[in-house]
C-alpha cells in the first residue's frame, strides 16, 4: 500500500487510515484505488474481523484531489475521436465506483470516524461504511454542484437510504455545509464526540464489541442487510432462509451456546 495509506491489524481490528494531511487527505488517483485494494484485500484476511476508517492531521478528507480531475480530463482529450472520450471517461467513473463499492462489499462491518472536513468524495466514501460516527464540529459538505458536477460516485444512490430523500435533495442541489451535530440529527451518523481522541477511543470500543462476535454471524447480518436494501421482504426471507440453512450447522453457534451455559465470553475461531 502507499504511504498515502496507513493500515494496522490489532486484535481482529483493522485500522485505515487517510494520510495526506498535508493536503487535507484529497483523494488522489493512488489514494483513491488504494482504499478499493485495500478492503478487497481485508475482505479475504481470516484475522480481521471489523475496521475503522479515519483520516490523519486535521480533516478526514476534502474529497477528490481537483490534480486528479485535472489528470483525467487531460487523459480524455488523448482521443480524437468523441465516442471513444465518451466511453473512457465512462469507464474511468466505473473504476471509481467500484473502489468505494469495494467498501460496502467487503464482508467485515466498517465504521467511518470522522473529524474535520469531509468533503465532496468524502460522502461517497462514507456512504458506503457500515456505520459512520463524528466529531461535534465536523463538517459534511456534498460539493460536487459547486464545481459544476453530479456526484457520480455513491452519494446520490446510498444516501437516500440513510437519511430522508428531501434532506438529500436540499443538500445535493445547495451544496449546504452541515455539522457533525446536524449529521447525527439527521441519521448520517450515529453519535457524536468532543473531539477527534474521544471520537477515535469510543469507536475502537464499538469495533471491540462486533470483534467478539461470530465472524459467520457478522458476515451474514452484512450479506442480509445489503441484499434487503434492494430486494423486497419476501426475496430477503428466502435468501436468509438459504443462508442460514448452511450457516446453522456452524461451530460458532455450538460454541455460543456453551458460553452462556458456563457464564463465559464465548471463543470463536477465525
Amino acid at each position: 500500500m502507499p504511504d498515502s495509506l496507513l493500515i494496522k491489524i490489532d486484535a481482529s481490528i483493522a485500522e485505515i487510515k487517510l494520510n495526506r494531511p498535508d493536503q487535507a487527505n484529497a483523494l488522489d488517483e493512488e489514494l483513491w484505488f488504494a482504499l478499493g485494494n485495500c478492503f478487497n484485500e481485508l475482505n479475504e484476511n481470516d484475522a480481521v474481523r471489523v475496521c475503522i476508517l479515519h483520516g490523519a492531521g486535521n480533516h478526514f478528507t476534502s474529497g477528490i484531489d481537483l490534480g486528479f480531475l485535472q489528470s483525467i480530463g487531460r487523459e480524455v482529450e488523448e482521443y480524437e475521436c468523441e465516442g471513444r472520450k465518451r466511453d473512457f471517461l465512462r469507464q474511468k467513473i466505473l473504476k471509481l465506483q467500484a473502489a468505494f463499492t469495494q467498501i460496502e462489499q467487503c464482508s467485515k462491518p466498517v465504521l467511518a470516524a470522522v473529524h474535520g472536513g469531509c468533503i465532496g468524495g468524502g460522502i461517497d466514501l462514507i456512504s458506503a461504511c457500515d456505520m459512520r460516527y463524528s466529531t461535534s464540529n465536523a463538517v459534511f459538505q456534498i460539493k460536487e454542484i459547486d464545481l459544476g458536477l453530479t456526484a457520480d460516485v455513491g452519494t446520490l444512490q446510498r444516501l437516500p437510504h440513510l437519511i430522508p430523500q428531501g434532506i438529500v435533495r436540499e443538500l445535493a442541489y445547495t451544496a449546504r455545509k452541515f455539522s457533525g451535530k446536524e449529521a447525527r440529527e439527521l441519521g448520517l451518523v450515529n453519535r457524536c464526540y468532543d473531539d477527534q481522541k474521544t471520537l477515535i477511543s469510543a469507536v475502537r470500543k464499538i469495533a471491540e464489541q462486533i470483534a467478539s462476535k461470530s465472524p459467520l454471524a457478522l458476515r451474514g447480518v452484512k450479506e442480509m442487510l445489503l441484499h434487503s436494501r434492494d430486494h423486497s421482504v419476501a426475496d430477503g426471507l428466502k435468501y436468509v432462509a438459504t443462508w442460514n440453512s448452511a450457516m446453522l450447522l456452524s461451530t460458532d453457534l455450538e460454541e455460543s451456546v456453551m458460553a452462556m451455559m458456563e457464564k463465559r465470553p464465548p471463543e470463536f475461531k477465525d
